[in-house]
Order: structure tokens, then C-alpha cells, then sequence
């Protein structure tokens, strides 16, 4: 399954900000609390209605979107 089938983004819901499956958690919720340092089971007994699919979902999104990046370079 795709990432787009899981992360949802509506302009109402969290300023627009792409979610889990029309939820109001953010797939940038879910990348900060890795970054903390939770753990994926952590995460899961904290918020049951997560699936370990939405939080591989909020990765491939983190990637996709950092593929996706452009860079621009002005000269000095």
C-alpha cells in the first residue's frame, strides 16, 4: 500500500497539514515523536488507533517529500 492511501490532507483539519487517515494526528506528530526517540511500539501503545502501516505511511511520506525538495543555490 501507498503512502497516499494512508496520509489524507484537508484544508480544515491542522491548518491543512497532511494526516493519518482523515484523523487529526499529523504525520508530522508522528515523525517528531521518533525523533525524540520513541519507539514504534511506544507510539502504538500511546495512541491505539495508529498501525504500525501509518507510521511506515508518515516515513515514505517524510521521503517522498524530501526526494521532492529543490534546491536553490544563489551566487555570492
Amino acid at each position: 500500500m501507498s503512502y497516499r492511501d494512508i496520509i489524507t490532507i484537508e484544508p480544515g483539519k491542522r491548518g491543512g497539514k497532511p494526516c493519518i487517515r482523515r484523523m487529526r494526528i499529523t504525520v508530522y506528530d508522528v515523525l517528531g515523536w521518533l525523533a525524540s526517540g520513541m519507539s514504534h511500539g511506544e507510539i502504538l501503545d500511546d495512541f491505539p488507533e495508529l498501525t504500525e502501516e501509518d507510521i511506515r505511511a508518515c516515513l515514505e511520506f517524510a521521503a517522498d517529500r524530501e526526494r521532492r525538495l529543490t534546491v536553490v543555490v544563489s551566487k555570492p
